[in-house]
C-alpha cells in the first residue's frame, strides 16, 4: 500500500463528517449479536486511530494495525487508552496471538493494490484469528465506483486546508486517486502537496468466494450502516463472516 503520509497531514480535517460514532456502535452491535466470547479485537487500516478509540471505549482490548507510520504516528498523538498500535500491512498481519475479532472500516480493504491482494489479506486474517472469531469490513461497491467516484472531481474547503480530489475511472474497476493539497503553514503560507492512489473494487460474489476459500462463512451482507440487503445501487457494503 502507499505510504499515505502527505494524506495523514490532513486526513482528520478532511474526515470531520465521518459518523464514527455512529460507525462504531454499528460494528459493535453486530459483534455482539454474533461473538461467542472475547473482547480482543483487531482494526487493520486502523488510519489515524478515530474509531480504533471509540472501540477500545466500548470495552474491546484493541490493536490497531496500519501500513503508515504518518497514519498511527497521528494516531498514538491522541488519546488511545487500551489501544497498542502497530505497523503492518493487512497482507501481513501478525497479531500477538490469535484475535476474538478482527474488523477493516473505512474502505480499507478497497485500498489494497489488487484482487490478489484482498485475498491474501483475507487468508492474514484467518490466520490471526481463532476458531468461530468474526471478521467485519466495508467496501465501496463497483456501482459506487462507476456512478458516484468515477471521472469526478470534488472540492473541499476546510479550516486551513484546501483540497482537490480527481478520479479517474480504469477500465477494470478500479479508480485512481490524486489529491492537490494547499495546507496553511504556521507564518500563514500555504503549502502544497500532492498524493496519488488507487481503490478497486470487486462484487459481492468474488468477494464471497475469497472469504470461503479463506476459511469463513458468511453471515451476513448489509447495505454499509443499515439492516439492508444489498441492491444493484448499493455503494457500500458491510461483510461480517465467522472463521469455521
Amino acid at each position: 500500500m502507499p505510504g499515505y503520509g502527505l494524506f495523514a497531514q490532513v486526513y482528520d480535517k478532511l474526515t470531520e463528517n465521518v459518523p464514527y460514532d455512529e460507525i462504531a456502535e454499528y460494528y459493535d452491535g453486530k459483534i455482539r449479536k454474533y461473538s461467542s466470547g472475547g473482547n480482543f479485537l483487531a482494526d487493520i487500516g486502523c488510519g489515524t486511530g478515530n474509531l480504533t478509540a471509540l472501540l477500545a471505549a466500548r470495552g474491546y482490548d484493541v490493536i490497531g494495525a496500519d501500513a503508515s507510520p504518518d497514519m498511527l504516528s497521528a494516531a498514538m498523538n491522541k488519546p488511545h487508552e487500551g489501544v497498542q498500535y502497530i505497523c503492518q500491512n493487512m497482507t501481513e498481519l501478525e497479531l500477538y496471538g490469535e484475535a476474538d475479532v478482527i474488523v477493516s472500516t473505512l474502505d480499507s480493504v478497497n485500498h489494497l493494490e489488487s484482487p490478489a491482494d484482498i485475498e491474501k489479506c483475507f487468508g492474514a486474517v484467518s490466520l490471526n484469528l481463532r476458531s468461530g472469531g468474526l471478521f467485519l469490513f466495508d467496501v465501496n461497491t463497483i456501482y459506487k465506483h462507476k456512478n458516484v467516484l468515477a471521472d469526478k472531481v470534488f472540492v473541499y474547503d476546510v479550516d486551513g486546508v484546501y483540497c482537490v480530489w480527481q478520479n479517474s475511472l480504469c477500465p477494470n474497476c478500479g479508480v485512481d486517486i490524486e489529491l492537490n493539497f494547499f495546507a496553511e503553514c504556521e507564518d500563514g503560507l500555504y503549502e502544497r502537496m500532492e498524493e496519488r492512489f488507487r481503490e478497486i473494487a470487486l462484487s459481492q460474489e468474488r468477494i464471497t468466494e475469497m472469504l470461503e476459500r479463506s476459511g469463513f462463512e458468511i453471515l451476513e451482507v448489509r447495505e454499509y450502516l443499515t439492516d439492508k440487503l444489498p441492491q444493484d445501487n448499493s455503494e457500500k457494503l458491510m461483510f461480517c463472516a465467522r472463521k469455521k
